[in-house]
């Protein structure tokens, strides 16, 4: 089981801003159903969708800078990487990942 480290976005303006203005990617973990875009980054990033049990359900890998990601409503945990690390950790569909959620302010 991977174990990776995030900083965890709660507050709407901080899910709804994500990465974008960040210099480079870096692990945030948050909640919304549907799915994500990346419009305005400058890096492809990596994405995990987890169940409530933290099970991998979907994931992409490498989603480059204006896209956009959709997965079923009813999931809506999700862990945005930077590009690799899905890779790095041999993270499958399926696999379950802990994720261990810090609240700590993160340098742009």
């Amino acid at each position: 089981m991977a174990v990776i480290s995030a900083v965890f976005q709660k507050s709407l303006w901080a899910k709804t801003r994500g990465l974008l203005g960040a210099k480079e990617a870096y692990p945030i973990f948050f909640k919304t159903r549907w799915g994500i875009h990346t419009f305005c980054l400058n890096f492809p990033i990596d994405v995990l969708i987890f169940d409530s049990y933290n099970k991998v359900v979907k994931m992409t890998h490498n989603l480059r800078p204006y896209r956009v990601f959709l997965w079923p409503p009813k999931y809506e945990n999700v862990l945005e990487l930077p590009e690799g690390e899905i890779a790095k950790h041999d993270i499958h569909e399926g696999d379950t990942v802990e994720v261990q959620c810090i609240n700590l302010p993160h340098k742009r």
